[in-house]
């Protein structure tokens, strides 16, 4: 390798460093405050949310890697043309294309490295890091009760809350716990107006007090059938009543344990095309049963009829004109709830068919972007090293703020097209790939004019194109009237 390229790779690798870093740990800092609501009052300790926060951080490279390539490109070339660095490469007979060129391949490369992550290391992070988010909200399943609801997440009990309240959903109404037994053992059931969940020593337990309620039991152990049924209940009233609930069934089982398989996430690039696959079938099974439902709304009336005379059945039963006022007004009314029954039939479908169509369209801008993401590194290492060149300003100011709103117009292309796929308004495999299509020839363009050395952001270059104009409509000074 060459003094020159070795002194560029350097420089490139300098800023990228630094900005991956950043940009990491902001995006980061996202996923730990849209999980924050999940994680409070669940007890878990640090290492475990560490290991968690790891495994979520493989969802964040994808769009990290890119915009550091932006960022970098621009703010390396822009620090090569500050210090006149590209005019004396230039004299000394070196072109900007060859200036580009090492860090192309290093683009290259790191756009395979981002492939051979998606498709290999991020879907295991993915399936550990879901499962370990599931097995987190199995561990404490005190904060997500739903009132009205018997819950039996906890082992050993049935359990239902008529009321929860509080900033952690500690506090409870309308208590109506039963604890679960085979039937020829002791029953019980305890009652309860309110009561509020609090931290336990024992992190094996979580900690319930009760507030004035009732403990009602059926004592059956060792008991014949005669004895259980001359045995009476017994209940026995309370003030205040502490409860644990026994949760090192679940604390025992590990966080990381898998108990989801079957998503997409988890797949490679290869594997993803055998289940889209699959999805096409199952979808073309669907819709094939929902026209014929649909059909047969339709085929209500129809009359079985031969070749001779089907005109003439057909021209008979339509015919409204032959028939008496009663049977026009019972044929009127049978049409009228036939259509009415197919509006709602096809309300439901269409919600049905959009449903199947989004989670196909899903899986395939997932797959696509697999590849896509690692081809907008190149595209983005194109537009930032070209821009740099032609601002020729290094730094934190300018070229921030150009790589952000190229990055913005990116990322909401991106949003509003999935939208637009996820609604069967667009292919999933062109939605995946426009953002690409769109800003490859905008880069192209950029290349273009920086290998022109054109003076694309010169100020005083569109001066002189509106200056005619802008002369025409300024008001000359008094001497300049009467010459």
């Amino acid at each position: 390798m060459k003094i020159l390229d070795r002194y560029i790779i350097k420089t490139f690798f300098g800023p990228f460093l630094f900005i991956f870093s950043v940009l990491f740990f902001i995006f980061i800092v996202n996923i730990i405050w849209t999980q924050m609501a999940a994680l409070t009052g669940k007890g878990l300790t640090t290492w475990e949310l560490v290991r968690l926060f790891y495994y979520l951080s493989a969802s964040v490279v994808s769009m990290v890697l890119p915009l550091t390539i932006l960022l970098a490109s621009i703010m390396a070339f822009g620090d090569f043309g500050e210090r006149y660095e590209l005019a004396a490469m230039k004299a000394a007979g070196v072109s900007l294309a060859r200036v580009m060129a090492p860090l192309f391949f290093v683009s290259i490369m790191l756009a395979g490295l981002l492939f051979y992550f998606q498709n290999n290391v991020t879907p295991d992070f993915q399936r550990k890091a879901r499962n370990m988010l599931y097995n987190i909200a199995a561990t404490k399943p005190a904060l997500n009760f739903s009132p009205g609801q018997f819950i039996g997440q906890i082992p050993g009990s049935m359990i239902r809350f008529d009321k929860i309240s509080g900033e952690n959903g500690e506090n409870i109404d309308g208590i109506f716990l039963h604890k679960s037994a085979p039937s020829y053992e002791d029953q019980q059931t305890i009652i309860a107006r309110n009561g509020k969940f609090v931290p336990a020593e024992n992190p094996n337990f979580l900690k319930l007090f009760l507030f004035s309620g009732y403990v009602y039991e059926d004592q059956q152990k060792n008991l014949n059938f005669s004895q259980r049924t001359r045995q009476p209940n017994q209940a026995v009233k309370f003030d205040t009543l502490i409860y644990y609930f026994d949760v090192s069934a679940l604390l025992d089982k590990a966080l990381e344990k898998e108990q989801i398989t079957n998503d997409y996430r988890f797949q490679t690039y290869r594997e993803i095309s055998g289940t889209v696959a699959e999805k096409n079938k199952e979808n073309q099974q669907v819709f094939n049963s929902l026209n014929n439902n649909l059909a047969s709304y339709t085929g209500i009336y129809t009359v079985p009829a031969d070749s001779a005379n089907e005109g003439k059945l057909a021209k008979a039963q339509f015919d409204l004109q032959k028939i008496t006022g009663q049977q026009r007004l019972d044929a009127l009314l049978s049409a009228y709830r036939k259509i009415e029954n197919l509006k709602k039939e096809h309300k439901a479908q269409s919600q049905q068919i959009y449903d199947l169509t989004k989670s196909r369209n899903r899986i395939i801008i997932y797959q696509q972007r697999i590849i896509a993401y690692s081809l907008t590194c190149i595209i983005f290492f194109i537009i930032g090293s070209s821009l740099g060149s032609i601002i020729r300003k290094g730094g934190m100011g300018l070229p921030v703020v150009i790589a952000i709103i190229i990055f913005i117009i990116f990322y909401v292309m991106n949003l509003t097209i999935e939208n637009l796929s996820w609604k069967g308004r667009m292919d999933p495999y062109l939605a995946a790939w426009l953002p690409n299509l769109v800003l490859f020839p905008f880069a192209v363009w950029l290349m273009r004019n920086a290998l022109a050395d054109s003076p694309l952001f010169d100020a005083e270059k569109y001066k002189d194109v509106f200056k005619p104009l802008v002369s025409r409509f300024r008001k000359k000074p008094e001497h300049e009237r009467y010459q």
